[in-house]
């Protein structure tokens, strides 16, 4: 006698694994795809897929922001449509990539905290270079000018690390020779609405003294340090919640994963049952 196959509905405890892994989901890829639209945002304004500015697209930071948005929006599909499917290649897929995308934060959480002073040289000598190359790429001037401005620093170590600028260094032409940037600024608003470009013109030429009234003196290396010590609990907070959340989603995953195989071998050994 032979019996027909049926689909049984989900219980309780899988239905509720099943909406958590689809809503949980659905919320980082709605983030996903904003990643992704303001990477691709970025690239359109800036006209970074023309023909003459192709062959600087690989270091646009605005195409890490769109590529790493699409990775996330194509993952949160394929762990949503896995768990709504209850279909075991998806949520094995899913599973595999959120583990593997788990290990290497925990790893880069690892080498962080045993490299501090390796990556404080290597971020020393990234900001020379963005301070280097400052009116050659729009991008790293405006990282540059936002972190100047927000943090209130200036280069560096300190803000005579805008002499190694070919356009700001003492034997420059001009009225930018022994200069800094406006975002170096003490007050960069004339009338607390106008950018002045030219409130930083000359000032490595003052004594300290006089120049700490016109331009931030401290380097941006040593702001950010304080910036970290002083929201530190904050980050962890942070840090330890999405860790958590997505330890959570891998163990949902993994736990109806379970079920539906298990669900699968019951199912099969009733419906062989004479």
């Amino acid at each position: 006698m032979t019996s027909t196959r049926h689909h049984q509905p989900c219980g309780p405890s899988d239905c509720l694994l099943k909406y958590v892994l689809v809503t949980t989901n659905l919320l980082f890829w709605a983030l996903g795809l904003c990643v992704l639209g303001l990477g691709l945002w970025g690239l359109l304004e800036k006209e970074s897929l023309t023909q003459e500015r192709l062959e600087s697209l690989g270091t646009d930071p605005m195409l890490t922001l769109a590529t790493s948005g699409l990775a996330l929006t194509l993952l949160c599909l394929v762990g949503c449509a896995g768990a709504l499917r209850e279909n075991s290649c998806l949520m094995r897929t899913f599973c595999t990539a959120l583990l593997a995308v788990l290990a290497s934060q925990v790893l880069a959480i690892i080498v962080a905290y045993g490299l501090q002073d390796w990556i404080t040289g290597v971020l020393r000598a990234a900001m020379l270079g963005a301070v280097a190359r400052y009116q050659d790429d729009t991008d790293l001037r405006f990282i540059i000018d936002e972190i100047q401005v927000g943090l209130q620093c200036c280069g560096a170590e300190n803000y005579q690390d805008w002499e190694i600028n070919s356009y700001f260094n003492c034997t420059a032409p001009g009225m930018w020779a022994c200069s800094v940037p406006p975002s170096c600024c003490v007050d960069p608003l004339e009338n607390g609405s106008v950018w002045n470009s030219q409130c930083g013109a000359g000032a490595r030429r003052l004594d300290e003294l006089t120049a700490h009234r016109v331009v931030f003196l401290g380097g941006c290396l040593g702001a950010v340090s304080r910036w970290i010590e002083h929201h530190s609990g904050l980050i962890g907070t942070v840090a330890i919640t999405l860790l958590a959340l997505q330890i959570l989603m891998l163990l949902f995953t993994a736990s109806l994963l379970n079920r539906i195989q298990w669900n699968k071998v019951s199912l099969g050994h009733w419906t062989d049952q004479p």
